[in-house]
């Protein structure tokens, strides 16, 4: 078998067979297959697609590149979420204590942040003296005993993808359907859970501009995973402002926290959390319907039992659990600002993008992978769309490292004022799911 042959029959919109693709992910990850000639091969898929049989093999290769871990051990049919990434997003740290507290294991492996976009690993590493890098058998005692387990994604776990992602952010060949969709499932798959929930962000601050290519993104992801035998939906969700109000490591803990006390029920971040633990209820079997999973969340909620589950998962894994309780044993911030309206009006819009590259630079995310995290510093968004402003009214507060200086101009830039009243659109765009889960 030639690589040549791969990257010929795909330039004129051929399709590889499960073998050709097999050989090339395993050429790719251990170097026999040189760069130059992948490159090429990722830039035509780019150009010319896959089919979802394509897909499927590529996103088994992918998986098969390295360690799938086994979570037979534990009982119960385990659910995992993946959310493609955004400003503000620590869903992960509210849904898995609710639905570990409602009876569904929920086994998950996150990421690290990097430019605008915070990651799950860097937010619990707030919380002083957790352990965010699990070994395998830790990973499953936590599941075990406290039905959540949330643990950086490992090396040994689709090794392939992290070599072809690498290639992929040098050559422009990053957004592709196809090519994310492997990425995502196959470490999804080799996570061993047996049922999955995807959030999809879709807007100006997700990496999906579109609805459509939102719902591109989407379909893919279930078709795969359905073709594998695995339960799946997805949910198709706004990101344009930052969800909720706080970006930045310890404060997203803190938001986090407030919430499973039953605070700020009411936001899109919590109904959005709410809405996608019931759905990992739902696939789990803990509930039949959506309104009877709604009311289970909301009974973890208000009896504490979420809440439970986040300081036994937390002590567990080394964490020093009265920061649940004492946000000043969080990471803090050298001083705190205000930033003021300059003017009347409705806030018709917030950039969230925006804003997630000002608390890049202020420390609270990475513009290069090897950068260090200061984990106090972040910003607390204080209006919503829609809301009415005065001038001379906080809109952000700043936690900033003690010597650092900012323009407030640049945070008021992030704002788009009104004068008459604008009402904010819906957080959910749309659902998809296999078409026997839907009938």
């Amino acid at each position: 078998m030639r690589m040549y042959d791969l990257i010929y029959t795909k330039k004129l919109g051929g399709a590889l067979s499960p073998e050709q693709i097999a050989f090339w992910v395993k050429g790719a990850a251990d170097g026999s297959i040189p760069d130059e000639q992948s490159s090429a091969l990722l830039m035509a898929i780019c150009w010319r697609g896959m089919s979802t049989e394509e897909i499927l093999a590529l996103t088994l290769a992918m998986r098969d590149s390295g360690k799938r871990l086994d979570l037979s051990s534990v009982p119960g049919l385990k659910v995992d979420k993946h959310s493609t990434g955004g400003v503000g997003d620590k869903t992960t740290l509210i849904l898995g204590p609710i639905v570990a507290a409602c009876g569904v294991p929920c086994p998950m492996f996150s990421g690290r942040g990097l430019g605008h976009t915070g990651g799950t690993v860097d937010k619990f590493a707030a919380i002083p003296g957790l352990k965010v890098e699990l070994s395998e058998d830790e990973f499953i005692r936590s599941l075990a005993e406290t039905r959540f387990a949330n643990s950086a994604q490992t090396g040994d776990i689709a090794p392939a993808d992290k070599k072809l992602y690498a290639l992929r952010d040098v050559t422009a060949t990053v957004e592709s359907i196809p090519l994310i969709t492997a990425s995502i499932m196959s470490k999804k798959l080799a996570g061993g859970a047996d049922a999955l929930v995807l959030d999809v962000k879709c807007g100006p601050t997700a990496f999906m501009k579109t609805l459509e290519d939102a719902r591109g993104l989407a379909q893919s992801m279930v078709d795969v995973g359905t073709a594998h035998g695995m339960q799946i939906r997805a949910l198709i969700t706004r990101m344009d402002a930052p969800l909720g109000w706080a970006i930045g490591n310890a404060l997203e803990v803190m938001e986090s926290v407030e919430i499973l006390r039953g605070e700020h029920g009411d936001t899109e971040l919590a109904e959005m959390s709410f809405r996608l633990a019931a759905e990992m209820l739902i696939m789990g079997g803990a509930a039949k319907t959506l309104p009877e999973a709604q009311a289970k969340v909301q009974a973890s909620i208000q009896s504490g039992a979420a809440l439970e589950t986040l300081r036994r998962f937390v002590a567990l894994n080394g964490g020093d659990v009265r920061a649940l309780d004492d946000f000043s044993l969080l990471p803090q911030a050298g001083k705190v600002v205000d930033v003021l309206a300059d003017r009347d009006g409705c806030i018709a819009a917030i950039d969230g993008r925006a804003l997630g590259l000002l608390a890049m630079e202020l420390g609270a995310g990475r513009k290069d992978r090897n950068d260090v995290l200061d984990l106090g510093v972040g910003i607390r968004v204080r209006i919503r769309v829609g809301q009415q402003v005065k001038r001379g009214e906080p809109v952000f507060t700043l936690y900033i490292k003690a010597n650092q200086t900012i323009s407030d101009a640049f945070y008021l830039s992030t704002l788009t004022f009104k004068d008459a009243p604008v009402e904010p659109g819906p957080w959910l765009l749309a659902s998809l799911a296999p078409p026997e889960a839907r009938s």
